[in-house]
């Protein structure tokens, strides 16, 4: 199995357009690569891709990456897209697909309610082309393609539904695919508030773990004046802190562990900072566009 990421960075990207904090100043100098938003590509064979989450940067995403590029007339390798939930930031893009004949989504019956209902993406995408809904049931097995499998797993998060939203269950989830063949596993979990038994219970043992690097600390935006929640409040875990995810992601056994949609703020996200030396000497990795890894 194939993993590229697409996009790294949590919402308005790294530097985030209307943003003068330190580091996207410091990104703005060079001392670390812009980033787009948060997105991956999964496939077991090289020639269909699989989407997880649809970001706004999804046009670019796709440009840069000769595996998306269409054969000839407007087939592409896209087979499907998968969504972890319904925010605007993994969305969005879903509305850049309209030229697209027929599209495939996986979502959960949550997440496809305030698509249709509450945000209108679904809704609007369905005046453009055919939209296959396939429901996403945490805790079921699902076949995407030949050799390649997945399983969603629920993410509970006390973080405020936003739109038409009802149940929490599903409204959150991560997903564990598994390339049949090589045995292989990638965990991708953009948003986690805590890491409960039952999530570490996903996690351990993958191959590879795409996991929420949004904050280093969990009062970050509201030190810097950005924002009156803290990190958790908006229902991700920080880096930091004794009970934040250094302290708890390396005994998780995972092959690679990779932090995936870093916000703007976060200094990890410079090349040299004390806060990435912190990640190396404890083998956390951090994403940017463009890495590929084999599992």
């Amino acid at each position: 199995m194939l993993l590229r990421v697409l996009g790294s960075a949590a919402g308005g990207g790294s530097p985030q357009w209307n943003c003068g904090c330190p580091v996207c100043t410091a990104v703005r100098s060079g001392a670390g690569p812009p980033r787009t938003q948060s997105s991956i590509a999964v496939s077991a064979d090289r020639h269909r891709w699989f989407l997880l989450n649809a970001s706004p940067d999804l046009r670019a995403q796709f440009e840069a990456f000769p595996g998306l590029h269409p054969q000839d007339d407007r087939r592409t390798p896209l087979e499907a897209v998968l969504l972890t939930d319904a925010e605007l930031d993994h969305t969005l893009g879903l509305l850049l697909l309209r030229e697209a004949r027929a599209l495939r989504v996986y979502a959960t019956p949550a997440a496809h309610k305030t698509l249709c209902d509450g945000s209108g993406i679904l809704s609007t995408l369905q005046h453009y082309c055919t939209v296959e809904w396939r429901a996403v049931i945490p805790g079921t097995d699902l076949a995407l393609a030949d050799g390649l499998s997945c399983r969603a797993f629920d993410v509970p998060t006390a973080k405020r539904a936003r739109f038409a939203a009802e149940a929490d269950h599903g409204r959150v989830v991560g997903y564990r695919l598994t390339d049949e063949g090589s045995g292989g596993t990638v965990v991708y979990l953009p948003a986690v508030q805590s890491l409960t038994p039952a999530l570490r219970a996903e996690l351990e043992g993958c191959g590879c773990l795409l996991v929420d690097g949004t904050c280093w600390r969990d009062d970050e935006l509201v030190r810097l004046g950005l924002a009156g929640k803290t990190a958790r409040e908006m229902g991700h875990l920080p880096i930091d802190g004794p009970d934040g995810s250094l302290a708890q992601l390396p005994s998780l056994g995972a092959g690679r562990t990779i932090l995936v949609h870093i916000n703007n703020t976060n200094p990890v996200l410079l090349e040299d900072t004390p806060e990435r030396r912190v990640l190396r000497e404890n083998g956390i990795e951090v994403a940017t566009d463009g890495l590929e890894v084999q599992v």
